[in-house]
């Protein structure tokens, strides 16, 4: 569904802009997600279902920063962005998750979303630390965290259970100094 005008947003770029999922956005994400099944596997495991995107909107808004990735044209969403574990006191740090949306591939619009959604949680948030994990082979997320200037600090091997299996990871950071 394309919107005739932007939502509010958390941070707005040249080509897109950052926004908080809503209930209303489950057809256009889960007709997304269906057509970027293949490109996700065994990356990522994004909600494939109403009661799965429900469950991902109300937890996101309550336990870190879930935004969609929209276009500033017709707003039509490319990606998800998502700070989560958000720990402050003498952390001050959180996860980064994205996934990018095979229309929309190749075009640096998740560059440019996942970097404003760094800017939101240095600039605006405060926090000192962003921590990326990713599978190894997943070349294309390990370009885009390099690209904005995330280090690789070590390997995790059997980090995360992704796809029903656990995966070994890369874990980058990125620190507000840099």
């Amino acid at each position: 569904m394309v919107r005739s005008r932007e939502p509010e947003s958390l941070r707005t770029g040249k080509r897109v802009y950052l926004r908080r999922p809503q209930i209303g956005d489950a057809r256009e994400f889960l007709d997304l997600m269906q057509a970027s099944r293949r490109l996700h596997r065994p990356w990522v495991q994004p909600p494939m279902d109403r009661k799965a995107f429900r469950v991902y909107v109300e937890r996101a808004s309550a336990r870190g920063v879930a935004s969609l990735i929209c276009l500033r044209e017709d707003h039509a969403i490319v990606g998800v962005a998502n700070l989560s574990e958000i720990v402050r006191g003498l952390f001050q740090s959180a996860y980064l998750g994205f996934y990018g949306s095979a229309p929309y591939l190749g075009q640096g619009l998740m560059r440019e979303g996942v970097g404003l959604l760094l800017r939101h949680a240095f600039q605006d948030l405060k926090l000192h630390r962003v921590e990326a994990n990713v599978q190894p082979t997943n070349i294309r997320s390990l370009a885009l965290v390099k690209a904005l200037g995330f280090r690789k600090e070590v390997y995790s091997p059997i980090y995360l259970k992704i796809c029903g299996r656990w995966r070994d990871h890369e874990r980058w950071a990125r620190l507000a100094e840099d």
